[in-house]
């Protein structure tokens, strides 16, 4: 019989299916685990890439398809579908196992590409990239807990970090790889190109990732299917009023308004639903131990405040700055090369600090950078705020990596994927509550800087041509009095994020399942982070 490589008594195995549970060598353990890291690596620049890659080539697609007036749905459909499915697939994951899960995301996923890369109307393409947002959401949330399923407290950060660079690569080059595809080639091919790299990934699960028997034994447990289908039809229904208002119609029209009651009533719903399941897909512990509590809500106020350098920073450097997009590309994108290094090292300050104290170091730095955005000189110079956001990134890198990493490690096997998935759902309605609340603050102060209506795309485009425009530095002021006051309210989020740790958060993190020292060497746990056997309720 083949042998099967159990990785950390997690149950997991890599390598040739097997059931005798034998343990090998840690370097048989890199090489078996190898191709499943290849294949979470792939899967998450997957995710990350389509999140991104249609901006720069919705000219080519509008012109082909039509449908300018509703294009934005392109990316709303999307973000809606990966942000509502986040919970459903993380409590999936503890039921039938990871594999099944990140096998059903991905054949979803490629089914949607395919379908975008045929659609005949821009309606079409909208749903089908909502088919694509379905599958996105189990790449999102089980990558990341099967990463924890796969690696010790010890070497956590290291996997995490490689997530955290394709992530964060990923995101930066989907711009510039689609406006190269919708330039050299048909607009279609940015959804072929998924499906030989989705198959690579999809193969390398199926052939390398074996999961024990256990996983299949609590699949017998009743399914909460109509909770989620509440979750996903509340999330649906409030996630668009939120992404809708202030665009598509004013926040106190009609539709705003008939969108929140229906998404409250909705939640009303969901409440009711999930008190009665016996396996809720939103269970009440999710938000009843300290711990995950405070780490949902500071991870949501992270995306709140990342809302300032990935939509405004890229404003601010082409309108005040006058730098072309791939210059202004780069500014933003230094904060991806300190993030993920950050990271990796956040393992050596949180082994002797912890991780409540080294999260709060990570986002104390971070607010105040983010409130000495708005003192840069008018207009400045280019290195002057890619500094900062290389900066940034150091300081988010110490404060969100300790924390997922904190988390995963409070829980046990069958409680890992519903806490990985409410943290990163927390984090997206963070950013889609952001977006909404800093895109009506930066249009309401260009409106009283140029007195009278005004949006901050309109005054960018306007200044892309400044020969037609009166009075470009006026604008130009604007846009820079616009981003300065998202940046203070980017470190106001940064400061609620610092206040739920130092307030919520406990001073130690109730860990499990760890690793017990032996021979003198170190645990890698502070003295108030040792090992406990159930986690504090």
């Amino acid at each position: 019989m083949a042998r099967s490589n159990y990785v950390h008594g997690e149950g997991i195995s890599v390598g040739a299916a097997g059931t005798n549970g034998a343990t090998g060598s840690g370097t048989d353990d890199i090489r078996r685990r190898g191709p499943v890291v290849a294949a979470l690596m792939l899967a998450m620049a997957l995710a990350a890439l389509d999140a991104t890659i249609v901006s720069t080539a919705i000219p080519q697609i509008v012109g082909d398809l039509g449908g300018f007036s509703v294009f934005s749905w392109l990316f709303s459909g999307y973000l809606l579908a990966v942000t509502v499915t986040l919970p459903i697939y993380g409590k999936l994951s503890d039921t039938f196992g990871r594999k099944p899960v990140l096998i059903t995301g991905s054949i979803l996923f490629l089914i949607g590409s395919a379908l975008c890369a045929s659609a005949w109307n821009m309606g079409a393409l909208i749903a089908f990239r909502v088919v694509q947002g379905l599958g996105g959401g189990a790449l999102q949330g089980t990558v990341q807990t099967l990463a924890a399923d796969l690696y010790p407290l010890e070497e956590r950060p290291k996997i995490q970090a490689k997530l955290s660079t394709v992530w964060a690569a990923s995101s930066i080059a989907g711009p510039a790889l689609g406006g190269l595809i919708a330039a050299y080639a048909d607009w279609r091919w940015i959804f072929l190109i998924n499906l030989p790299i989705g198959a690579l990934a999809l193969w390398l699960i199926v052939r390398h990732l074996h999961e024990p028997e256990r996983a299949a034994a609590t699949a017998r447990g009743r399914t909460d299917w109509a909770g989620a289908l509440a979750v996903f039809a509340c999330g649906g229904v409030l996630l668009t009023a939120l992404v809708q208002g202030g665009v598509a119609w004013g926040w106190l029209s009609a539709p705003s308004l008939a969108l929140f009651a229906a998404g409250l009533a909705l939640a009303a719903a969901v409440v009711v639903i999930e008190r009665r399941a016996a396996e809720p897909i939103l269970p009440g512990w999710v938000w009843r131990r300290r711990t995950i509590a405070a780490v949902n809500l500071a991870l949501g106020a992270l995306g709140l405040l990342m809302v300032a350098p990935t939509v405004f920073l890229p404003t601010y450097a082409q309108s005040v700055l006058g730098l072309a997009p791939i210059a202004a590309g780069f500014v933003l994108s230094v904060m991806t090369l300190s993030w993920p290094v950050s990271a990796a090292l956040s393992q050596h300050v949180y082994r002797r600090i912890g991780f409540r104290n080294t999260a709060i170091v990570g986002i104390g730095a971070a607010a105040l950078l983010l409130f000495a955005f708005p003192l840069l000189p008018y207009p400045g110079q280019a290195w002057q705020p890619a500094l900062i956001m290389l900066l940034l990134g150091a300081a988010l890198g110490l404060f969100q990596l300790p924390l997922i990493v904190g988390v995963q490690s409070t829980v046990g096997w069958s409680e890992r994927g519903t806490a990985t998935a409410s943290v990163l759902f927390c984090r997206q309605i963070g950013q889609t509550l952001g977006a909404a609340l800093f895109g009506a603050v930066a249009n309401s102060v260009l409106a009283s800087r140029l007195g009278g209506a005004g949006s901050l795309d309109s005054v960018a485009h306007a200044l892309e041509d400044p020969a037609s425009v009166a009075d470009p530095d006026r604008l130009r002021r604007a846009v820079d009095s616009a981003v300065d006051t998202v940046y203070v309210g980017a470190g106001c989020a940064a400061i609620l994020a610092l206040l739920v740790l130092v307030f919520l958060a406990p001073r130690r993190f109730p860990v499990i399942g760890a690793k017990a020292p032996e021979n003198g060497e170190k645990s890698g746990l502070t003295p108030r982070e040792r090992p406990v056997n159930k986690p504090a309720e």
